[in-house]
């Protein structure tokens, strides 16, 4: 999507866009920063499950197609390494949860996570957005089963 139908979106010139976001990227890591707390907040209650937490993830992969592809090609910026690093210490909490109530099998770890996750949003980036529910849905269920202990 380009900078000035975002700029549109959001009701803002573009050139008050381009001081706040010189680089797309940019822009792509403020939201990112905005999903990761949203996440965090969403997952922070000890009732929250790894379920919970792809669904919210769903919830903002079918939103933000454009800079979770933007976020790929930009994954060496230590920005984007910082929401990576936050992302994984989120995991870490949920997946000690997860797996001392027996939700989650212990031969899954953080980078398990991470790897799954990512594949999730970016498939659902990739896909027409008529289909996002039903591949969302059948990710989610492989998730289960590969998550499941054994």
């Amino acid at each position: 999507m380009p900078l000035s139908a975002i700029a549109r979106r959001a009701g803002v010139g573009q050139g008050s866009l381009y001081r706040h976001f010189p680089e797309r990227v940019d822009l792509a890591v403020a939201v990112f920063d905005e999903n990761i707390g949203e996440l965090e907040r969403a997952v922070a209650a000890p009732e929250r499950t790894l379920s919970d937490l792809i669904d919210a993830i769903v919830a903002q992969a079918m939103t933000s197609t454009a800079l979770i592809r933007l976020l790929g090609d930009h994954r060496d910026d230590p920005r984007v390494r910082t929401i990576g690093t936050r992302f994984d210490a989120l995991a870490a909490r949920l997946l000690e949860r997860e797996k001392a109530a027996g939700h989650v099998g212990d031969h899954i770890d953080v980078v398990d996570v991470a790897l799954a996750t990512g594949m999730l949003a970016t498939e659902i980036a990739r896909t027409a957005p008529a289909e996002r529910d039903e591949v969302a849905a059948r990710i989610r269920a492989l998730f289960r089963i590969a998550f499941a202990p054994r």
